[in-house]
């Protein structure tokens, strides 16, 4: 029977595991601060909220418009 270590064992490996995953989906590299289609100013909020994002909000909908 499993016991209150390796209860906590396997909980601290599936944490473990999960932040590996988290971490491996990081960007690469920083937003951009300026859209690559438009050249207008990427809001910091969507900067931050999308990491490694290259476009405007609007100009990104029209790119997964267009897929």
């Amino acid at each position: 029977m499993a016991d209150a270590v390796d209860f906590a064992n396997d909980h601290a490996e599936y944490f473990l595991q999960l932040s590996l995953q988290r971490l491996a989906r990081l960007p690469e590299k920083p937003s951009a601060q300026f859209c690559e289609d438009c050249d207008e100013p990427i809001p910091l909020a969507r900067q931050q909220s999308a990491a490694g994002c290259e476009t405007c909000i609007d100009c990104q909908e029209l790119r997964e418009r267009r897929r």
